[in-house]
């Protein structure tokens, strides 16, 4: 029987997913499963963008444009001229999805064996991307105990070597919801010009800032537009994860030529998704502020909640709508494949995803999770009941032993 590649056996399993089997297995037996893993937002997605995948009355559904609609990417030039972005149409490509954009990025700008220099914990798919194009990816470790503000970026200087290629930062950030500082981007901003390294800059959750600080994109940073490269989604913001719609966004055209070159071998992203996307950029000001009004309160009772469970820190997250939390257990894997497969509370569970996933440095993260506080205020309130029953029994099971 043929063997699979050597890069499918290296794959890491996705820390968000990997435990789905055991959520499915559980769900089977009757028992509620509340999911805290996985950031697919409960909030109704807009009813302009449903209004308009009713709307559509094409007789042929067909490709569009390997960079996406015209409208669409004019529309988004229009959405990021709102946050003081200026960049044009022709600057911006559409994708299937930020993943995708994400890949088409890596492919166009990494050879095997460059290096990107990343804050860890990171957001697990970074890892595998790279990887799936053969780059490397080389951490810089950021720590709980600050809440995971950027790590000093000494480390950072001492982390590049001659086969570093790029730096990529998530703000708001996917897993811990840091918000990094301006004076925190200048120093990232200084390193790039100094050793002429693109800046990967991931802002899908630019809308879930929870500060009074003035937001700051990459693209905000002067004397290096050049090495900027933005990837972007739809799915957060308007809670439309199923229509996978992504974007890259870029002044280098270079860059673009070659994200181009990737983009057109694949065809062309999703044609019904661009369609709600477009139309969903027209929601009204109303939706994302009641959006943003909501996930502050579940922050907020979050972690508090957490905090009030003996053992457990969680540090006030600053943006997204994540935290990285710290319990008293010492292999946070095992104890999350535990809650599904062993324990419920009168008949609930909870499904979280093991933060070790991640980290690249070995032995981070066994006792972190990281949660989605996607659920509305009283599912997320059962939820912590049953975490805090969950660490109790687990507790209690392994001090008899």
């Amino acid at each position: 029987m043929p063997e699979i590649s050597r890069l499918g056996i290296k794959m890491p399993e996705s820390p968000i997913r990997k435990l789905a089997p055991l959520a499915n297995e559980a769900k089977a037996r009757g028992i509620k499963v509340y999911h805290l893993n996985i950031g697919q937002p409960d909030i109704p997605t807009p009813e302009v963008g449903l209004e308009a995948l009713r709307r559509i009355d094409k007789k042929v559904l067909s490709y569009c444009p390997s960079d996406g609609l015209p409208s669409l990417r004019q529309k988004m030039a229009e959405y990021y001229g709102r946050f003081a972005i200026e960049v044009t149409p022709d600057e911006i490509f559409i994708t299937t999805g930020a993943s995708e954009a994400l890949t088409l990025v890596f492919l166009a700008c990494l050879d095997p064996g460059d290096e990107i220099l990343i804050p860890e914990p990171a957001y697990a798919n970074y890892m595998s991307m790279a990887m799936s194009c053969g780059a490397v990816v080389k951490t810089v470790l950021s720590s709980i105990d600050n809440g995971f503000a950027l790590p000093p970026i000494e480390a950072f200087e001492e982390a590049i070597t001659p086969r570093t290629k790029a730096v990529l930062l998530c703000n708001p950030n996917n897993p811990t919801g840091y918000v990094y500082t301006r004076e925190e981007l200048g120093h990232i901003r200084d390193l790039v010009r100094r050793h002429d390294l693109f800046l990967f800059s991931d802002e899908v959750y630019r809308e879930f800032r929870y500060t009074d600080a003035p937001y700051v994109s990459s693209f905000h940073l002067e004397g290096i537009e050049p090495n900027v490269v933005m990837f972007d989604s739809m799915s957060k913001r308007y809670s439309e994860c199923g229509i996978r719609v992504g974007a890259i966004v870029t002044r280098n055209a270079r860059v673009r030529k070659s994200v181009m070159k990737w983009a057109q071998a694949r065809l062309s992203p999703p044609l019904l998704g661009q369609i709600v996307a477009e139309a969903s950029i027209d929601a009204p000001e109303s939706y994302l502020k009641g959006v943003y009004e909501e996930y502050i309160q579940r922050r907020d009772f979050l972690v508090k909640r957490i905090n009030e469970i003996p053992g457990c820190y969680s540090p006030l997250p600053m943006g997204a709508f994540y935290t990285v939390a710290k319990l008293p257990v010492d292999d946070a894997d095992k104890f999350c494949a535990w809650c599904l497969r062993d324990f419920s509370y009168e008949g609930q569970t909870v499904m979280m995803a093991p933060a070790s996933g991640f980290y690249v440095t070995p032995g981070y993260g066994r006792n972190e999770v990281r949660i989605a506080y996607v659920l509305e205020r009283d599912e997320l309130a059962r939820a912590l009941d049953v975490l805090e029953a969950a660490l109790t029994t687990y507790r209690d099971r392994w001090n008899k032993r």
